[in-house]
């Protein structure tokens, strides 16, 4: 009978973890990367953090320009006047989340999950929101310049406000949404649903599927 050498044997052998690596929270720039965790004003910029439980955190005011989190879970997160510009989101939970004032110009939140979250006065332009679920959001006063909201599901989401020209919203749900007072300059609503929405006072100059029913 053979016998392997031990050296041998021993690196065939499935290697069994000994420590709690894996159990140890991402620490990044003294910011611990975990759910509750306090970093406002934190920098997290370029930061990996897609697939990570952010939910309840604190990151008010942190620079997050360009990180990754893609799948990340921010549900009931702070992210009042963060900076997101350039930060991928794809399919993020941000339901309830707090994004007053944050800055995501260019960043991309296709596919997000954000019922009822808050965003008053942020800043979405040219941002990526197509696909985006955000059922009874709050976006009054947000920028969304050239932002695309294709198929996203704006029913009852507040936009009263809100600068939308060159957004595109083609074949959205904006069923019971709330556009009074916005800009929908120069937007496209082709295609979407706008069963009961209000567009009172609304500027549609040059929008293409807008309402014509409503007065200035």
């Amino acid at each position: 009978m053979k016998y392997l050498p031990l050296v041998l044997l021993l690196t065939t052998l499935p290697a069994f973890a000994t420590d709690t690596d894996q159990d140890t929270p991402l620490i990044i720039n003294g910011c611990t990367i975990a759910a509750h965790s306090q970093c406002p004003g934190a920098n997290l910029k370029g930061a990996n953090l897609s697939n990570q439980d952010l939910r309840n955190m604190n990151l008010s005011g942190a620079d997050l320009r360009g990180a990754d989190l893609r799948h990340a879970r921010l549900d009931l997160a702070n992210l009042e006047k963060a900076q997101l510009q350039g930060a991928n989101l794809t399919r993020a939970s941000l339901q309830q989340s707090n994004l007053r004032v944050a800055d995501f110009t260019g960043a991309t939140l296709m596919a997000i999950q954000g019922w009822g979250l808050f965003a008053q006065g942020a800043q979405f332009q040219d941002a990526n929101l197509s696909g985006a679920y955000l059922q009874f959001a709050r976006l009054s006063g947000a920028r969304l310049h050239n932002a695309d909201l294709r198929a996203a599901d704006l029913e009852m989401t507040w936009l009263s406000k809100a600068d939308l020209k060159g957004a595109n919203l083609g074949d959205a749900n904006l069923q019971e949404a709330k556009f009074g007072e916005s800009n929908l300059e120069q937007a496209n609503l082709s295609g979407s649903r706008q069963h009961y929405a209000n567009f009172q006072d609304a500027n549609m100059e040059g929008c293409t599927g807008c309402p014509t029913s409503w007065n200035k």
